[in-house]
């Protein structure tokens, strides 16, 4: 192994062979339709994660899968049909910008007709029940014995989309499905004035599904020093039929960082830095395979500085971190890297898999750098500003560097 000169000069020739065009390349091959969203326990997900396999294993790193079960992934089978009649014409709904069915909605593969009405107002029989703002899902089904479904407004993306939802409350008794809030508007004045109806289907259902993360090791960085595992969740909210969600900014671009760190890390770590990469699959139905590699570790009495990328798309003022457990060290070494590799850093919620791991006891940091079309179509790699993945591959790379020298002072590009 070679051993890194310990001074600025030893980190600063790591940092410029860092390759932002390799990690653009990793983010399109991700985001590409071979893979259709990456959905956890999907035959998109699994070719992925046989490709980062490969990827891993071109690094030289010994490369293990850890298989675990998820239950009950919602998943649309269909695009759903919907056409409303406002007294005076028929609309039809534009699926994934007027219309998603919900993640608590019942499976309704056929076509169902009703009247529309508002949810708490008359008779709810046969209905569409248009659910009014502040009404929360528990309430509106008391109001809604014998109805047809329910109808909630949900914001859409600057882009116009709605976006896609994995985790969350378990399927009810009704047929659900989401507008965009001028069409929800639209229907209850028509709903309020008695007329019009809704014919419409909410094809979801839930598979159980077995998912696996991979875990990457390279033996001439083991050691009985100190140990940094680098994560990033590598799964997406998968296609719907007809829509491509290519998931690039979340997280195609914190797997590119993760990969294109370890490239530029392995073969200069000295001996006593044990580095290792986990790309976690179901985070997007609850940070899952953080949880199941959370609880391998702490069985095993591992204690690695984890750092988790989620979201490396288009940075804006400053990176955001969140950090959890006994987390002090690691967020010396990271403000340490940013300021020397010039980007700033704000505290901010990653709500990704660096949560599972600081709940288990370890020290964990989050870093996110913006994404733009959150769970949508609109997150494709042309969203994705190669700069960004750089500067957050640099601050990574600075931080790991950091934890075999961090008697080093280094110079700051942002002040002090």
């Amino acid at each position: 192994m070679n051993t890194p000169t310990i001074g600025p000069g030893g980190l600063d020739r790591l940092l410029a062979g860092i390759d932002a065009d390799r990690m653009t390349a990793t983010v399109a091959t991700l985001a590409g339709p071979a893979f259709t969203g990456r959905r956890a326990g999907s035959p998109g997900g699994l070719a992925a994660r046989t490709w980062l396999d490969r990827q891993m294993a071109v690094l030289g790193a010994q490369v293990t899968t850890a298989p675990f079960e998820v239950r009950a992934v919602p998943q649309i089978h269909a695009a759903p049909e919907a056409t409303w009649h406002d007294g005076n014409g028929s609309h039809s709904l534009v699926f994934g910008r007027a219309v998603m069915p919900h993640p608590a909605s019942a499976d309704l593969p056929v076509v169902r007709r009703g009247g529309l009405a508002v949810a708490g107002s008359g008779d709810p029989v046969g209905r569409w029940l248009l659910v009014p703002a502040g009404m929360s899902l528990f309430d509106a089904y008391g109001h809604a014995d014998g109805a047809a479904g329910l109808l909630i407004a949900r914001d859409t993306d600057p882009d116009g989309w709605h976006y896609t939802v994995l985790a969350g409350s378990d399927p009810g008794p009704l047929p659900i499905l989401t507008l965009d809030r001028a069409t929800h508007t639209t229907m209850t004045t028509a709903a309020g004035t008695g007329v019009g109806w809704l014919a419409a289907t909410t094809p979801i259902r839930r598979v159980d599904v077995t998912a696996a993360n991979l875990h990457a090791t390279w033996p001439q960085t083991s050691g009985a020093g100190v140990q940094v595992l680098l994560t990033a969740h590598f799964d997406g909210v998968g296609d719907h039929p007809g829509l491509r969600q290519p998931a690039a900014s979340d997280n195609a671009t914190g797997v590119a960082v993760v990969l294109e760190a370890a490239r530029i890390l392995v073969p200069a770590l000295p001996e006593g830095i044990g580095l290792a990469v986990a790309l976690l699959d179901a985070e997007e139905v609850g940070a899952l395979g953080s949880a199941h590699h959370a609880g391998q570790l702490r069985r095993a009495g591992a204690t690695p500085l984890v750092i988790n990328v989620d979201g490396a798309g288009h940075l804006g003022a400053a990176a955001a971190v969140e950090a959890g457990g006994p987390v002090h060290r690691l967020l010396a070494l990271l403000d340490q890297a940013g300021r020397h590799t010039g980007l700033s850093l704000t505290a901010g919620p990653v709500a990704s898999d660096n949560r599972r791991y600081a709940a288990a006891g370890l020290a964990a940091v989050g870093i996110g750098a913006g994404m733009g079309g959150y769970h949508s179509p609109a997150d494709t790699p042309e969203r994705v500003d190669p700069a960004t993945p750089a500067a957050v591959c640099r601050l990574v790379v600075a931080t790991v560097w950091l934890t075999a020298t961090s008697t080093s002072t280094l110079s700051s590009l942002i002040g002090d």
